[in-house]
């Protein structure tokens, strides 16, 4: 089951050991001593582009934090967040002679919420990571950056050597390319490596009918209780601004409960339909309704 927030905290970075690196293992960049870039970066301004260029409405926030080095996708107490260093990214950029380098990063880190990486507590594993790849090529393309630029930032901090956590750098790269592909039409690999799984368009989940929207009518936030096979529950928040967005992976449906008690009653959800949590004045308690 794809879920948008758990009470944990996890992050999911980019890795690359060797070289200067940090908690991470991404190859920190040297502090650039003259930059060509003329503006200081606004990480807030190209993720709304990021987001627009997408349709895809932001479920994260941003944090500068300088001094760590880094930029990574994390949730913190049932929060999602994208934390960066500002100096870091400024340095990457400078490192690999582009602007669209700290960008890239960025949308790798997106990618991370928009596939749901960060709330299970596995941390990064290869697919995770091709996934977030895939999807920062996808987004460098609509954004209008060359093959060449989208691919940057990881050409410079990826290791040649795959982990049992991340990928090597021949396969990051092209996982890039099949999103930078994607975006523009065209699904045919350059390369002899296998495209990541699964290939499939970045773009809103309403466009894909196995997603679920499930939305709470109500004054305030509400937690329920989904799982894939009726017997392990994960808590998740809800709120009324927006609708919660999910797919449930073992089967073509899921459960839901509004407690986790044993006895507590237990609605069926499948996908390509989407549901509302409305308060009944008949039972004078919650219930799930099918939207039509």
């Amino acid at each position: 089951m794809k879920t948008m927030f758990l009470g944990l905290s996890l992050l999911i970075c980019f890795y690359v050991p060797a070289q200067q690196v940090n908690q991470c293992g991404i190859i920190i960049p040297p502090k650039s001593l003259q930059s060509d870039f003329s503006s200081v970066y606004e990480a807030k301004g190209y993720v709304n582009t990021m987001l627009d260029s997408i349709n895809w409405k932001q479920n994260f926030t941003l944090r500068e934090q300088n001094g760590i080095n880094n930029a990574y996708a994390t949730i913190i107490s049932n929060r999602r967040y994208i934390v960066y260093d500002n100096n870091f990214l400024e340095n990457l950029d400078d490192y690999a002679g582009t602007k669209w380098a700290s960008i890239s990063v960025l949308a790798h880190e997106m990618g991370h919420h928009y596939r749901n990486h960060v709330v299970d507590s596995r941390g990064s594993t290869p697919p995770k990571e091709l996934e977030a790849d895939y999807f920062s090529g996808y987004v460098m393309e609509k954004l209008g950056a060359s093959l060449v630029e989208a691919k940057a930032a990881m050409n410079k901090i990826a290791s040649d050597r795959a982990s049992s956590t991340h990928p090597g750098k021949a396969d990051r790269l092209n996982a890039i390319e099949q999103g930078w592909n994607y975006a523009r039409g065209n699904t045919t690999s350059t390369t002899n490596i296998p495209a990541p799984q699964p290939q499939q368009n970045p773009p809103p989940a309403t466009n894909d009918a196995s997603w679920i929207y499930l939305s709470l009518y109500g004054n305030s936030e509400m937690t329920v209780y989904l799982s894939d096979d009726g017997k392990k529950f994960q808590a998740v928040p809800l709120n009324t601004t927006q609708p919660f967005v999910f797919k449930f992976e073992v089967y073509n449906y899921g459960w839901m409960k509004f407690n986790n008690s044993t006895g507590g009653k237990t609605y069926r959800l499948s996908h390509g339909k989407d549901y509302a949590i409305i308060w009944s004045r008949r039972t004078n308690s919650w219930t799930v309704v099918e939207v039509p």
